[in-house]
């Protein structure tokens, strides 16, 4: 019998536990980006599994925003890092549809500004973090500064060599904050890649999506493997830990990263927040108004 790939073994239990790197040196190359972790069914099957996640999402994502208006602080963060058409944007539409939009933020990062650069890369990120019961989303992150700098050589070898420490010390002080993160690797193959580039040219309602700029990334392959690598080694601790998402079938990738978010909700239990008025006494100044 062949040898299973790391992420394609059956769950002890909860999909936080399969589909958490390991400590340790990371090779992506053993990550199978076509499983289906956690997940036996077809690709319908998988749709409607994803949609049956809606209420519950749903609720604790009312009672986290509930709690946040009666002094709670907690929060969560989904990270959302891959490569080019690994998915980011249909994580979104498809995960974050399923929550209210007063209880979101979502941010998309792009190339950082001139001013955003004189401040420091982790000024940007500061400003657009969730509020107390909040969820954010941020599509790309302050991690962009250990991958397409390091790839690109927009900054030294030491300066970004140093950016995973402050990232990490960064990320703890975040948990002490009451920020839950939740940092989903999207992993796609190659050649999964270069069909959803060949299907965005032959599709003129996904013209927009297009960027040529994208064949030419396509050269860096193995640089980028070799930073996301580096990031998922590195800045892999206790208070922030990375999961690697399967995302070669784009079903399986709607689904887990949601069930992900699902299972953190759980973790954090929020509650509704009790009264602190008189219920009996408002229930009367009501009736008779």
């Amino acid at each position: 019998m062949a040898k299973k790939k790391a992420g394609e073994a059956e769950p002890s239990g909860r999909l936080l536990d399969a589909l958490r790197v390991p400590a340790g040196a990371v090779d992506l190359g053993k990550f199978d980006t076509r499983a289906a972790t956690g997940f036996s069914g077809t690709k319908e099957e998988g749709k409607v599994a994803l949609d049956a996640l809606g209420p519950e999402v749903s609720d604790f994502q009312e009672r986290l925003y509930a709690e946040g208006r009666k002094g709670s602080r907690r929060s969560v963060l989904l990270v959302l890092q891959g490569m080019d058409t690994s998915g980011k944007g249909g994580v979104i539409r498809h995960g974050a549809g399923l929550m209210d939009p007063q209880g979101l933020r979502i941010t998309s990062f792009k190339a950082p500004t001139p001013t955003e650069k004189r401040r420091g890369f982790l000024w940007r990120i500061r400003q657009a973090l969730p509020g107390p019961g909040l969820v954010g989303i941020f599509d790309r992150s302050h991690y962009e500064d250990v991958l397409i700098a390091r790839v690109r050589n927009l900054v030294a070898p030491p300066v970004w060599n140093r950016r995973y420490e402050q990232i990490n010390e960064f990320e703890a002080e975040l948990a002490e904050q009451g920020i839950t993160m939740l940092k989903c690797f999207l992993h796609i193959s190659s050649e999964e890649q270069k069909l959803r580039l060949a299907a965005r040219l032959d599709d003129p309602t996904k013209h927009w999506k297009y960027n040529p700029g994208d064949v030419d990334e396509r050269e860096l392959w193995p640089a980028y493997t070799e930073a996301y690598e580096a990031a998922l080694e590195n800045c892999n601790g206790p208070a922030a830990p990375w999961y690697v998402i399967p995302s070669d079938r784009k079903w399986y990738r709607n689904w887990a990263v949601t069930t992900l978010l699902l299972e953190t909700f759980r973790d954090l239990d929020p509650q509704w927040p009790k009264a602190d008025f008189d219920i009996e006494a408002e229930k009367t100044r009501v009736a008779a108004d």
